[in-house]
């Protein structure tokens, strides 16, 4: 296997140099973190709060935050300061590590998979990704599983337009459908 750091840094650095005509190196788009985010259906259920933060520190390897309400919503049974999600914040090795098992092992796991969709990005070329369920990723085992939970994972990187974050994306091996 090789790293996503080493397969950026020998393949896609010249490849975007080429197709882009960037005449310096720190001009090409980089990836800077991954954000995955899981909310809770049920706010304030602390057991559904605890087995949620559990599975998303099995997929990523490093412990969660909890997300908590802003403002109270009350055709949500909603109050200010409820947990009511976690999120996880990779950089560095662990972001690339977790890119290469959710672009190489996770994705192919989804039943009728024909790619993600490229309408995900922003005007900066940030993308994000929905998966409805937790149990694509081969740390979570499906018999523990009490309650199927989907995940929204934004990749944020340094690209300036949509083009340059597919392209950079692409590069990855990201595999967008047709």
């Amino acid at each position: 296997m090789v790293a996503f750091k080493e397969l950026y840094e020998e393949k896609i650095v010249p490849e975007l140099t080429k197709s882009r005509g960037y005449t310096n190196k720190m001009q090409v788009p980089r990836m800077q973190k991954v954000v995955i985010n899981m909310g809770v259906g049920v706010p304030g259920d602390r057991d559904e709060l605890k087995a949620v933060a559990a599975d998303l520190a099995r997929i990523t390897g490093q412990q969660p935050v909890l997300t908590i309400s802003k403002k109270a919503v009350s055709n949500f049974r909603l109050r200010e300061d409820m947990a009511i999600g976690c999120k996880v914040t990779l950089r560095g090795e662990r972001m690339y590590e977790f890119m290469h098992r959710l672009i190489h092992v996770a994705l192919p796991r989804i039943r009728d998979f024909r790619g993600v969709n490229p309408k995900g990005f922003d005007k900066q070329g940030n993308y994000t990704l929905g998966l409805q369920e937790q149990t694509i990723f081969p740390e979570i085992n499906p018999d523990n599983v009490k309650r199927v939970q989907g995940m929204d994972i934004s990749f944020v990187n340094t690209a300036r337009t949509q083009e340059e974050g597919h392209e950079l994306l692409k590069l990855f091996g990201m595999p967008f459908a047709k």
